[in-house]
């Protein structure tokens, strides 16, 4: 221990007495029928000598004595306990602490990364921030620090050639997106992974990012090419969809016929046709003990498995049941109504309390787009939990898959609550919202 350091000589040589004489009687315990008389006898002899020096209270140049008669018959009869390799005391260490971590992550605390905005202003899933200028961009010691304080990534696109920045587009009216393809990739440079690939046009010449699968790319898009006035600069704010809809000028038909979206944005070669950092999500401790004494209530985060939930939302492409964990706000306990009217969440009959992300939603105040009235909470509708479920919905109801879309939670599946983001180090860093 650190106090440790300010202890005598004599109380640190006892210490390491009594450490030596419990090795000493655990190769008796295991070793005893295996050692000749002779060896036995020397293993007793000596332990007993150091042993009766502690209650002698001798000196520590007497114990010091005690300890290396005793470590040498040790080095002759201990086998297997002693000595030990380095390789050997490294593999058991780790292993004891692997148990210790496995233990504490299973029944205790469990780390949670958060991938996607679906909770986005309470807690950030991997959020962009893009620079305008190359003057802008970090420096490669300002790269450094960012990514050990707020895991930020850096992307850049350049010009290959003179012209107007375009982007292909796909859908119309109230769904609009930016096609992409899955490719494969790494993370951290070791860990396989899948990405999302977008491709961008420089006078019809294609220039290609690869983003994590979870990011939202079409926050990128809107923060560096829809005036700040009209994006609301956050995932809740005016979509892409909307902002094309309110400029129909600026969807023209690319050289292959398909539709896109001419920025009114020249570069000439060589130049910034985009550059932006990833920040990481936030990175958080869940409580999985609280929920064992205390029933789960409406307002608290809400972490879960989605093993569970039979829905065609959670299933991958391949029908296989997605096995992972989410985080929502907890809206709705075993017996209770919910119904969502003019972008407010109501709770048996009342507007929802409990948690600033309902009163904020309701006023729909910055970054807050407001309850969105879909699937299970459609317009008119009022649903009640079943027994042994709860719902969970995003705070970023405007983009989030939540209950709404895939059913209830069942109880079997709940871990925990949030309880502190250890990560990035930003103002974010502290208890859980």
């Amino acid at each position: 221990m650190f106090f440790g350091l300010f202890d005598s000589v004599e109380k640190k040589m006892r210490d390491t007495a009594a450490n030596w004489l419990e090795l000493a009687d655990k190769v008796y315990a295991y070793r005893r029928d295996r050692l000749s008389d002779v060896d036995r006898v020397a293993l007793q002899q000596s332990a007993l000598s150091l042993r009766q020096q502690l209650r002698e209270k001798s000196d520590a140049s007497k114990l010091k004595l005690g300890i290396e008669a005793l470590e040498g018959v040790l080095r002759r009869t201990g086998g297997t306990h002693y000595p030990k390799s380095g390789i050997m005391e490294n593999v058991e260490f780790f292993l004891v602490a692997a148990i210790v971590i496995l233990g504490v992550r299973m029944y205790f605390v469990q780390p949670f990364k958060i991938p996607t905005n679906s909770m986005w202003p309470s807690y950030n899933g991997m959020t962009p921030e893009v620079f305008a200028t190359k003057a802008d961009e970090p420096n490669a010691l300002t790269k450094v620090i960012r990514l050990a304080a707020m895991g930020a990534s850096s992307r850049t696109l350049d010009a290959p050639v003179d012209g107007e920045i375009s982007i292909p587009i796909m859908g119309n009216g109230e769904r609009v997106a930016i096609p992409y393809r899955e490719v494969t990739g790494r993370d951290w440079i070791i860990f396989p992974a899948r990405h999302k690939e977008y491709t961008l046009l420089v006078n019809n010449q294609p220039v290609t990012v690869k983003v994590p699968r979870d990011f939202d790319f079409e926050w990128v898009i809107r923060d560096a090419f829809i005036p700040k006035q009209a994006s609301g600069h956050d995932p809740g704010g005016v979509d892409l969809a909307k902002y094309l809809t309110d400029n129909p000028a600026q969807v023209v038909r690319g050289s292959d016929g398909k539709p896109v979206w001419s920025t009114g944005k020249h570069v000439r070669a060589g130049d910034r046709v985009l550059a932006f950092d990833i920040l990481t999500g936030d990175q958080l401790f869940v409580d999985r003990v609280s929920y064992h004494f205390i029933q789960p209530r409406p307002g608290d985060g809400f972490v879960f498995r989605t093993d569970h939930i039979n829905s065609p939302y959670m299933q991958d492409t391949a029908g296989r049941q997605l096995e992972q964990y989410y985080i929502k706000r907890l809206a709705g306990t075993p017996g209770d109504t919910l119904e969502i009217r003019d972008f407010t969440l109501y709770l048996n009959g009342k507007p929802a309390d409990g948690a600033k992300a309902y009163k904020s939603n309701a006023k729909r105040e910055p970054h807050y787009s407001g309850y969105r009235a879909s699937g299970l909470l459609a317009p008119g509708q009022i649903y009640t939990v079943p027994a042994d479920s709860y719902i969970a919905l995003g705070d970023n109801s405007a983009n989030s898959q939540d209950s709404r879309y895939w059913g209830a939670v069942q109880a079997q599946d709940v871990v925990g609550r949030p309880l502190f983001i250890y990560y990035p180090f930003t103002h974010r860093w502290g208890p859980a919202p």
